[in-house]
């Protein structure tokens, strides 16, 4: 019998084969550890070892790519796992053209991030690694003080730009930003891939809800700029995440991807026996974790039945929340032990 490695079975899974069984991951931020490279490096090289993951979501905090054109944050000020914004490039609407290319030799941000994945790479050879992107549409919403979900802002933007001012009034300028954010995140890929990641969690966050881009409009300001950055990905995997509700993951059947993750208990959207053509990854609820975990055995098991078959990665639909316990985690991680495909 073959015996199967970790980077194989990642492989295989995400190019549409089976495998001698499904492979598990988590993920979740440490606040107090994402404020530097090796703090998130140390701790994502723990964290793996200690819950023997089969491959790594990286988890940056998630206001690294808005840094790059200046947004600042107060690191000591957290709403959930967003820090305190203090400052953003963009306050008022014609901000947009003064956004340019951004190289990542040149880039604080993305020098950290860079450094951190290394760092990783070389605590965890044998391990598969994907790097956290958020799509251009996402990155511009932030600098603007607005959130990607709908009807939400920034954790401290007391006066976002006024969206209809920015995709209406200043339409060209919006697509001069969105350009150059998703040329920097292209050199941004091609930088990760030289160091060694194997792929890229891509999320365009909740930018498919209705409530904030309807199709037309979400086909015009973000389905090219995804192209652009997942066209940069040409030795490893991209897995695609759509959060929240009425995340629409249909959508992306036509983008190049090999992965697909969306939370199949929010409102609006498909479970796993969703039409999609990437492989499908999730299958437990991530308020599991720290609302009823003595149901996070039970829904892995139900997800890894009904895609028993199929190639498959079972994960948590969204983030895991920072405050959930190691006996949550250690109930997930064996839940693949309990069905028997070890």
């Amino acid at each position: 019998m073959k015996e199967w490695q970790k980077q194989e079975r990642f492989e295989a899974l995400l190019s549409g084969e089976l495998t001698d069984r499904p492979i598990i991951s988590g993920w979740r931020h440490f606040l107090d550890k994402e404020q530097n490279a090796d703090d998130l490096a140390e701790t994502t090289i723990a964290f793996t070892k200690q819950f023997e993951w089969d491959w790594v979501k990286i988890n940056p905090r998630a206001t690294y790519l808005a840094e790059i054109w200046g947004n600042t944050f107060d690191f000591h000020d957290y709403n959930w796992v967003f820090p305190k914004q203090t400052l953003a490039a963009i306050n008022k609407p014609e901000d947009v053209w003064d956004l340019q290319r951004m190289k990542p030799a040149s880039s604080p941000p993305l020098l950290e991030q860079l450094d951190a994945a290394k760092k990783i790479r070389e605590g965890l050879p044998d391990t598969p690694l994907t790097q956290t992107i958020f799509s251009p549409l996402t990155v511009l919403l932030f600098l603007a003080g607005q959130a990607a979900y709908a009807s939400s802002t920034v954790y401290g933007s007391d006066e976002p730009v006024i969206l209809e001012s920015l995709f209406v009034n200043q339409r060209a300028g919006v697509h001069h930003a969105l350009r150059v954010i998703s040329e920097t995140l292209a050199d941004y890929v091609k930088e990760l891939e030289s160091i060694g990641i194997d792929g890229v969690f891509y999320a365009v966050t909740g930018t498919a809800h209705p409530e904030l881009f309807h199709e037309d409009a979400f086909n015009e300001f973000s389905r090219p700029y995804d192209s652009i950055v997942l066209d940069a990905v040409s030795n490893g995997k991209t897995i695609l995440h759509t959060c929240g509700a009425y995340a629409h993951p249909e959508r992306f059947n036509d983008y190049d991807i090999d992965g697909i993750s969306w939370d199949t208990k929010a409102t609006g959207n498909p479970g796993l026996d969703a039409d999609l053509k990437a492989t499908k990854i999730g299958g437990v609820a991530h308020e599991l974790f720290i609302k009823d975990s003595s149901l996070i055995l039970e829904e892995s098991e139900k997800a890894l039945k009904e895609m028993e078959g199929k190639p498959f990665l079972l994960a948590p639909n969204c983030a895991i929340p920072p405050s959930v316990t190691d006996e949550a985690l250690y109930q997930f991680q064996n839940s693949v032990m309990k069905k028997g495909a070890f």
